[in-house]
């Protein structure tokens, strides 16, 4: 599993192949977040926009008897977006194409259209999806967005346990309506379940561009950032 970067931890040494296999040598190499990016300046129209989900979402949990949702939990849309910040000042994209896995409500990728990103999300929840398409409207916000399965055709079988929530996902795969593989994206974004964490991980190395960048909310105060490096790159520095 890749190595998470919390705030006050030494940043990774060096760029090392995530594991190693006789048919696939995967190439994540993590990026160094800075211990104090939740400092970073957030727009205040930015802020208002989060105060103004942060309720929406409180009203919607309040509500889960009647949605069926009960399981979404939101990010901490703050520390997100001061990420996304940092890493746009920091690091070259390949693409400025955004993807959002399982967007929920969509917050990430209407900050991501703000930061002018191409933005697409995808989520499989058909209420949810309902509240995201509220989001996009009402932010406003430039997102595509697509109501199915984010995994890749194939993604599945990259993993042994058949328990993890992201493979109980209904619904056709939006790539091939889009006319774009995951490796047309720039940068992904997603929040995975607890133990899903390399799993995304795994889907993003195998399937996604040389030099795109994964970026994963994981807990209070825990962020994590990947660049893939092509199949030719020796691991270094990144």
């Amino acid at each position: 599993m890749g190595r998470s970067v919390r705030y006050g931890d030494d940043p990774p040494r060096n760029c090392q192949p995530k594991s190693s296999s006789s048919v696939y040598l995967p190439m994540l190499c993590p990026i160094e977040l800075p211990a104090d990016i939740n400092l970073l300046p957030i727009a205040p129209s930015i802020a208002e926009r989060l105060t103004w989900m942060r309720t929406r979402i409180e009203r919607f949990q309040d509500c889960w008897n009647q949605h069926h949702a009960a399981q979404f939990v939101a990010a901490d849309y703050e520390l997100v977006y001061q990420t996304l910040t940092w890493i746009l000042d920091h690091e070259s994209l390949t693409s400025r194409r955004f993807l959002e896995w399982g967007c929920g409500f969509a917050s990430v990728a209407c900050m991501a259209s703000t930061l002018k990103l191409a933005a697409f999300g995808i989520e499989s929840h058909p209420d949810l999806i309902r509240q995201a398409e509220q989001t996009v409207k009402q932010w406003p916000a430039d997102v595509e967005l697509f109501h199915g399965n984010f995994l890749p055709n194939g993604a599945e079988k990259l993993t042994y346990d058949p328990t993890l929530p992201s493979l109980g996902h209904d619904g056709p795969s939006p790539y091939d309506e889009w006319g774009m593989d995951l490796e047309d994206f720039g940068i992904v974004y997603s929040y995975p379940w607890p133990g899903e964490d390399e799993f995304h991980e795994d889907v993003f190395d195998r399937f996604a561009g040389p030099d795109a960048i994964l970026v994963m909310f994981i807990g209070p105060n825990e962020m994590r950032a990947w660049r893939k490096k092509s199949d030719g790159d020796k691991p270094r520095r990144c």
